[in-house]
C-alpha cells in the first residue's frame, strides 16, 4: 500500500506531496493541469527509464520518493534475493541529476533498473485505456484463471516436479555431451593411460633414480678416491689412523703429567671418533659403488621416459605425471560404465518426466473446469459496464512443460452482438478493453493479494449510470486494496474516501502543477464545476451536495 508519494522538480511539478487513503482515493484536475505527468513520475518510481528533459529547473536534480506498507505482500523472499534489507516500510527513490544519471534506491540501497521494475510491479498497477497491453499475454491470463480457480497448492506442487524436471533433463543433457566428448577421447585417453600405467611410477622415484644415475656414471673414479682416501687413513707407517692412534697415547701420557690437558684430550677423542666414522662410512659407500654399464642404462632408459612424459604433459614432477594418471584412470572408468550410468540417468529423467505429467494434468482439470464459471462472471461484470452483448471464451491448447504448467490459454472476447470472439489485440477498442481489465481486476479482488490499483480516466466515454456502476465495484474492491481514481466525472469523484485536486499555479516565473486534499467544502465546490463549469449555480451546488450522500 501507498502510505505517501512526494515529487520534486519533475516536468511542471516543482514540489509535490500527498498521504493517499487506505482505500479509495479520487484526483480530478483540468485538462493538462498535470494529473498524466504525475502518472510519469509514478512510472518513473515502477522502474520506467528517464531522461533530462523531465526536470523543471535544469540545475538542479528531480527526486521521486514513495513510502509502501509492504507487509502483507509476502515480499521477503525477494528482497533476500535482491540482497537488500527487509522492513514492512519500504522506501523507493528514484534520483535524476541535470547530467543526465538516474539512480535507484530501495531501502536506501542502490538498486538496477531491473530490480526496481520487479519490485514496482508488485506494488502498483496502473491500469489506462492506453496501458492495457498486459491483458493480452498469455502467461498475465493463466495467472488470472489460477487465482480463479484458487490453484495454489496445484500450482506449488507442480512448479516443485517441473523444477526436479529440468533438474533431471539437465543433468542428462550435461552427461550425453560428455558421453560424446569422453567417446571422442577414448582411444586417446586409454592411450595415455597405458603409456602412465606401464611405467608403475612411485612418489620420489625422479630424486632416487637420477641420485643413482649419477654415482653410476661416475663409478669407477668414486671407487678410486675412496680407496686413495682409505690408504691414506690405514697406511702402516705413515697412514692417518696409526698417527692418531700415537697421538692418543701422547695425549694420555700429558694428561698423567698434568690435570689441565685433560680437555684437550677430550676434544681429540671427539675428533677422532669423527674419523673412525668418516673411515667406516668411506668402506661402506666403496662397497655399495658398483660398475654396472647395464644397471646405468637401466636407470638412464627410465629416467629418459619419465623425462619425455613430463614434457609431453608438461609436468616437472613424476606425483603430477601420477595425479594425471589418476585423471584419465577415472575418464577411462567413465567411458567403460557410460551406458549404465546413462541409463539411470535417463530412467531419473523418465521418472521425473511422469511425475511432472501428472501433477501439470490435475493443474489442468482444475484450471479447466473454472473456465466456464469465470467466462459467466466476467460476461455479467461486462454486462453492468454497459456491454450487455460481450461475449468471453477460454481457449486452451495442451502444450510441453513449461514453468507454468502444460497449459496455454488465450482469452477471446467479443463485445458486440453476432461477433465471434477474437484474441483481444485483434477485437478490443481502447474503452472495451479498459472496462474488460477494470471487470478482471474487480474479479480478482478476493482471489489475490493485489499492489495499489490505479485506473487513469478509464470511465472516458462512458455513460453517468455505467460510471456509478463502476466506481461501485471500484469501492467494493477498495474494501481489501488501496485504489487510486484519476476521473473527470463528477458521479466517480464523489465516491471516494479523499478527494485530491490537481491544479496549474501560474504565480510564478515558471508554470507550476501543484495538488491539493479537498475539505468538503472544497470538494463540493469542486464537484459542482465538474457538473457546471466554473461558475456553478445553486442546483449545481446542490447535485454536488448529493453526489457525496450517496
Amino acid at each position: 500500500m501507498l502510505k505517501s508519494l512526494s515529487i520534486s522538480n519533475y516536468a511542471l511539478i516543482d514540489q509535490l506531496h500527498m498521504q493517499p487513503s487506505s482505500g479509495l482515493s479520487m484526483i480530478t484536475g483540468e485538462t493538462g493541469a498535470g494529473k498524466s505527468i504525475m502518472l510519469g513520475a509514478v512510472g518513473l518510481l515502477l522502474g520506467n527509464r528517464s531522461d533530462t528533459k523531465v526536470l523543471l529547473h535544469e540545475d538542479k536534480k528531480c527526486v521521486i520518493e514513495g513510502v509502501f506498507d509492504v507487509a502483507n505482500y509476502g515480499l521477503k523472499e525477494f528482497f533476500d534475493q535482491a540482497e537488500l534489507d527487509y522492513d514492512p516500510t519500504c522506501i523507493i527513490r528514484r534520483e535524476i541529476s541535470p547530467a543526465g544519471k538516474s539512480r535507484s534506491f530501495v531501502n536506501d540501497t542502490p538498486v538496477l533498473l531491473d530490480v526496481l521494475k520487479t519490485l514496482g510491479s508488485y506494488l502498483m498497477d496502473v491500469h489506462s485505456q492506453h496501458d492495457t497491453l498486459q491483458l493480452g499475454e498469455g502467461s498475465y491470463q493463466l495467472s488470472l484463471i489460477d487465482a480463479f480457480a484458487q490453484t495454489q497448492e496445484e500450482l506449488k506442487k507442480y512448479k516443485a516436479d517441473f523444477k526436479a524436471f529440468q533438474k533431471a533433463q539437465k543433468s542428462f543433457n550435461e552427461l550425453s555431451k560428455k558421453a560424446v566428448e569422453l567417446q571422442k577421447e577414448a582411444d586417446f585417453n586409454q592411450f595415455q593411460l597405458e603409456e602412465l600405467s606401464v611405467l608403475g611410477l612411485k612418489e620420489g622415484e625422479q630424486e632416487q633414480l637420477e641420485s643413482s644415475q649419477e654415482i653410476l656414471e661416475n663409478a669407477e673414479e668414486i671407487k678410486l678416491k675412496i680407496n686413495e682416501m682409505l690408504n691414506l687413513f690405514q697406511d702402516e707407517q705413515f697412514g692417518i689412523s696409526q698417527g692418531m692412534s700415537q697421538i692418543q697415547h701422547g695425549m694420555q701420557s700429558l694428561e698423567r703429567l698434568a690435570h689441565v690437558f685433560a680437555s684437550l684430550k677430550e676434544r681429540f677423542q671427539a675428533v677422532n671418533i669423527e674419523l673412525k666414522d668418516i673411515e667406516e662410512t668411506l668402506g661402506d659407500e666403496e662397497s655399495k659403488v658398483e660398475v654396472d654399464f647395464e644397471k646405468l642404462d637401466e636407470t638412464r632408459d627410465r629416467l629418459s621416459k619419465i623425462y619425455q612424459l613430463q614434457k609431453k604433459h608438461g609436468v616437472a614432477t613424476v606425483e603430477e605425471l601420477m595425479e594425471l594418471e589418476k585423471e584419465l584412470a577415472e575418464k577411462v572408468f567413465q567411458v567403460q560404465n557410460l551406458d549404465e550410468t546413462l541409463a539411470d540417468a535417463k530412467e531419473e529423467l523418465e521418472a521425473s518426466k511422469v511425475k511432472v505429467s501428472d501433477s501439470g494434468k490435475t493443474l489442468r482439470k482444475k484450471r479447466i473446469s473454472s473456465f466456464a464459471d469465470f467466462q459467466k462472471s466476467l460476461e455479467s461484470l461486462l454486462a453492468g459496464l454497459g456491454m450487455e452483448n460481450s461475449k468471453v471464451v477460454m481457449e486452451h491448447k495442451a502444450v510441453e512443460p513449461t514453468t507454468n504448467g502444460l497449459d496455454e490459454i488465450e482469452l477471446l472476447f467479443s463485445a458486440n452482438k453476432g461477433s465471434s470472439p477474437q484474441p483481444l489485440k485483434k477485437v478490443a477498442s481502447g474503452g472495451e478493453f479498459s472496462r474488460l481489465l477494470f471487470a478482471i481486476k474487480y474479479l480478482m479482488a478476493d482471489k489475490m493479494a493485489m499492489p495499489t490499483l490505479i485506473f487513469d480516466e478509464i470511465d472516458t466515454g462512458i455513460s453517468g449510470e455505467v460510471a456509478l456502476k463502476m466506481v461501485g465495484m471500484m469501492q467494493d474492491i477498495a474494501k481489501k486494496h488501496q485504489v487510486i481514481c484519476i476521473t473527470h466525472l463528477p458521479q466517480v469523484a464523489g465516491q471516494g474516501d479523499l478527494h485530491y485536486f490537481v491544479f496549474k499555479d501560474n504565480s510564478s516565473e515558471k508554470t507550476v502543477s501543484k495538488i491539493k486534499l479537498l475539505d468538503q467544502e472544497e470538494r463540493v465546490l469542486e464537484l459542482a464545476k465538474m457538473i457546471a463549469g466554473a461558475s456553478p449555480s445553486a442546483s449545481a451546488i446542490e447535485s454536488a451536495k448529493e453526489l457525496l450522500r450517496r
